[in-house]
């Protein structure tokens, strides 16, 4: 009975987990389920190279 209860309180858990994260995301606090991921080839990149070089801390 004890692993009954156990399971059906990590399900509550997991449920309002889900749903305080979904509430947040309507908000624009974070990325949950509902929003697609960004497209990160339109981002702007850097090379690795041109971060570490020692022209560039200057």
């Amino acid at each position: 009975m004890e692993i009954v209860i156990a399971l059906a309180f990590s399900a509550a858990v997991l449920v309002g987990a889900d749903r305080l994260l979904l509430w947040l995301e309507s908000r624009g606090h974070v990325r949950w389920r509902r929003t697609g991921r960004r497209d990160l080839s339109a981002e702007p990149t850097t090379r690795l190279d041109s971060m570490l070089s020692e022209n560039a801390r200057r």
